[in-house]
């Protein structure tokens, strides 16, 4: 057994001397052993280097986007370590969409898996102790008070041609909360209804945006979004997909419009903000 681990140590320093080595930084990204396969402490080595080849903080998140392509995909995987939810405030062995969006920008903003918790925590918590109640389950909410994801909806299109509800997240029809948070937040919320999503649209949009895809008929039960990901360079869809098993990048028209109509009935898009910026 200590051989196996000697032997498997000595592979991945190889890789990670060869991957040093590539001066293309898209080639680098290929270079890399495929995160999901990544212990702790080998993501601690490779995370320092995302730094040294995109300093830019966008780029550094499109880089890690595209470098967890084929990640498996797999639902709820993200807790407080502690009861209720015993899962890990942070991995990357499996993901779904939510859990994509964070753990990438929480990875960009680190040099190893302890930082990465960290930002994590600052992330995906209101009050940056992670509980269940404390936690941003909602990304309509995260969107419209996070200062590092920022909703730019409202910036994209005249008000006039956009859509909106006025609801009250985490209220159903009946009055009860559909989780048990002891919160509800009423909102008006806009979003791009689907016949305003066109290439004129994209092209509008940043480099690098979040997109995260409205659904009318859950609106009666207080939410808003049913799915998010990353729109790269005005056209690609990175998002961890339940439909395929894993994250893809996939061309972003394609996937919302189908033969049958569009797969959502709108979107929100977003910015990515570094802390240091909204300082």
């Amino acid at each position: 057994m200590e051989g196996k681990v000697v032997m498997k140590n000595i592979y991945f320093s190889i890789v990670l001397i060869f991957s040093m080595a590539c001066s293309n930084s898209s080639t680098w990204v290929d270079t890399l052993p495929k995160p999901w396969t990544l212990s702790h402490d080998e993501m601690s080595q490779i995370l320092p280097q995302f730094h040294q080849k995109f300093p830019d903080f966008h780029q550094r998140i499109k880089a890690i986007n595209l470098w967890r392509v084929g990640t498996p995909y797999g639902i709820f995987k993200l807790g407080e370590e502690i009861a209720p939810d015993l899962d890990p405030i942070i991995r990357v062995d499996t993901s779904d969409c939510t859990v994509h969006v964070l753990t990438t920008v929480a990875f960009s903003l680190s040099h190893n898996w302890k930082e990465a918790k960290e930002q994590m925590i600052q992330l995906h918590y209101k009050d940056q102790k992670p509980s269940f109640k404390s936690r941003w389950h909602y990304t309509s909410d995260r969107l419209m008070n996070h200062p590092v994801t920022v909703n730019i909806t409202r910036k994209l299109l005249p008000e006039s041609e956009l859509a909106s509800i006025e609801l009250i997240l985490n209220q159903k029809e009946n009055g009860s909360q559909f989780l048990d948070l002891d919160w509800t937040d009423k909102r008006i919320v806009y979003y791009i209804p689907s016949e305003k999503i066109t290439l004129d649209l994209l092209q509008r949009i940043p480099e690098l945006a979040g997109v995260a895809f409205v659904r009318k008929s859950y609106f009666k039960m207080g939410i808003v979004l049913a799915h998010e990901g990353y729109l790269l360079d005005k056209s690609r869809l990175v998002h961890a997909s339940s439909e395929v098993g894993k994250t893809v990048n996939v061309d972003f028209m394609s996937y919302y419009f189908r033969e049958d109509g569009a797969l959502f009935d709108g979107i929100m898009v977003s910015k990515f903000v570094e802390p240091t910026e909204s300082k």
